[in-house]
């Protein structure tokens, strides 16, 4: 048995509360609730003041095959994934001839003005929207990336983190290749310019069989895309289609989530599949898989947090799991209330899932503001909670003299809970339990998401107990792992999905891949 699932089976004197959930109460407010803290300057204040203590999904990926003005459909398809990387954005095109490139640091609408779309001419384009994970974030690496070889250009864009970059870079320097930038990404079209097969689909898929962790990448070159998913299936990449009109070809679309097809109004077709190479060309679509015996293991924090509800992920719907999460936690966790309130927006539909499942009436408690930057001022005298209070602002109409549930997606550093626990308790809440639609998380991932160390993960090193002393809840529970699965494979078939087709390696310190930081995955606190 896992330490995850012993952690699971822990409950500390919680009324209402299942054997099967990780469940602890507040030692010092048995009898009613705390006292409203004072949430004026506070200058002795020396936590972190981030208001955005949640893990970062690195990038997003989009690619347009046979579409007059590629580049600005890719420009739409990544405004639908800016919620997958912030940091940089690029757009690659080709019209069967020339390849042209613009990338640049910052959101995607600032970046690509009309004019700027109208110097990527092609019916053929690729497009990233990106966070750092591996090399730094500087331009330099931005993506799409282009590499001029013996088999032409080749211009890549990546979502996932490469795990053995050392050994592989290492040996392609060794080989004569002089690298551009600090990009895990890089090593994959190098290694594809040094392939010695006769042909650049083979060339492709011998590459690919070189590197080891998360990739979901689309490629193209002067008149073709490709586009392809490692073996375990980390990572998603989906497929659509455009139906040409009046006799015209269709045009093929890929996009890390299908909500990027809505706005193209391009048709879901399919997922590409763990270890799948596709080529879209004049001559249409092939695909070949250059693996088929790893074990699927995607990540299931895809539907915990990082994709848009409005996504297929694996050929579910987000919004579909994320629900389910909230009513399994009710079963697993209930507690008596009057109100259940999300913080928004990552928990509004386990929110609304708990509500249903409880009969405790559901509302926004707590209001974003949704115009917060990526940075802003900080007062000259710093203010207690300052950063959460600029993007989350209580409703105390609501919540004055009312047990609160509050449903958030995850802790991570639990500094950011902490603040939001005691907003809502000075807004009035006489009681709020907070609940968490997934378990624990205790490892870092190596895998494509900027996680923080092992040492700065809490529930790494502090028991469910200690959190819920640390955040300052009346009770803390997590969602169990087995219900986290289950919630993301009930129901609607989710294309071949079971519980067991996850990597849950940041719950559990389990890796399905052999090459990891060691020193990063000790067993966690398992003490409740």
């Amino acid at each position: 048995m896992s330490d995850l699932l012993l952690r699971d089976e822990l409950v500390i004197g919680q009324e209402g509360a299942t054997a099967d959930s990780s469940a602890a109460l507040r030692n010092d407010n048995k009898k009613g609730g705390r006292k409203p803290v004072d949430l004026g300057v506070d200058l002795h204040d020396e936590e972190d003041e981030t208001p955005f203590d949640k893990l970062r999904e690195e990038c997003g990926v989009m690619a347009i095959y046979n579409h007059p003005d590629a580049a600005r459909m890719t420009y739409w398809g990544l405004y639908s994934l800016q919620h997958r990387g912030q940091e940089s954005a690029g757009i690659a095109s080709a019209d069967g001839y020339q390849v042209n490139d613009i990338k640049g640091m910052g959101l995607v609408s600032e970046i690509f003005t009309d004019d700027v779309l109208g110097r990527l001419p092609g019916h053929i384009a690729i497009g990233h929207t990106r966070y750092s994970t591996t090399g730094d974030s500087a331009l330099l690496n931005a993506q799409p990336i282009s590499v001029e070889s013996t088999k032409g250009l080749i211009a890549i864009a990546h979502n996932g983190n490469l795990i053995n970059l050392g050994t592989a870079k290492e040996r392609l320097e060794r080989d004569g290749a002089i690298f551009q930038t600090t990009s895990d990404s890089e090593i994959i079209i190098q290694l594809i310019a040094h392939s010695t097969k006769n042909t650049l689909i083979d060339c492709m898929a011998e590459a690919l069989m070189q590197v080891e962790g998360a990739f979901s990448i689309v490629m193209m070159t002067r008149n073709r895309i490709f586009a392809a998913r490692d073996p375990h299936g980390f990572r998603p990449l989906a497929m659509g289609r455009i139906e040409g009109k009046d006799g015209a070809p269709d045009t093929f679309v890929f996009a890390s989530e299908t909500c990027a097809f809505d706005l193209l109004h391009a048709k879901y077709e399919r997922d590409v599949k763990p270890g799948e190479l596709v080529m879209v060309s004049e001559d249409g679509v092939t695909s070949r898989y250059f693996n088929t015996t790893t074990e699927q293991a995607s990540c299931v924090f895809e539907h915990v947090y990082f994709a848009r509800p409005d996504s297929k992920i694996y050929g579910r719907w987000v919004q579909q799991s994320r629900e389910e999460m909230g009513r399994q936690l009710a079963r697993e966790s209930g507690v008596p209330a009057d109100l259940v309130v999300p913080v928004p927006d990552s928990g509004v539909t386990a929110a609304i899932g708990y509500a249903a499942e409880s009969g405790i009436p559901f509302n926004f408690g707590l209001i974003r503001n949704h115009y917060v930057g990526r940075t802003f001022i900080q007062p000259e005298q710093r203010v207690r909670d300052f950063g959460v209070r600029m993007k989350l602002n209580p409703m105390r109409n609501l919540l004055e003299g009312k047990r609160v549930i509050l449903i958030d997606d995850s802790i991570i550093r639990g500094t950011t809970s902490r603040k939001i626990v005691r907003m809502v308790r000075a807004a009035g809440a006489t009681e709020v339990h907070l609940r968490i639609s997934c378990p624990p998380t205790i490892s870092p991932c190596f895998y494509g998401v900027d996680t923080p160390s092992k040492k700065d993960l809490i529930a790494a090193n502090k028991s469910v107990a200690e959190i819920c002393e640390f955040v300052e809840a009346d009770s803390l529970a997590y969602l169990s792992l087995v219900g986290l699965t289950h919630a993301c494979t009930k129901g609607e078939p989710a294309h071949g999905l079971s519980p067991g087709s996850f990597c849950t390696a940041c719950y559990t310190g389990d890796y399905p891949t052999q090459w990891v930081d060691v020193s990063e995955i000790l067993p966690a606190v398992t003490t409740a």
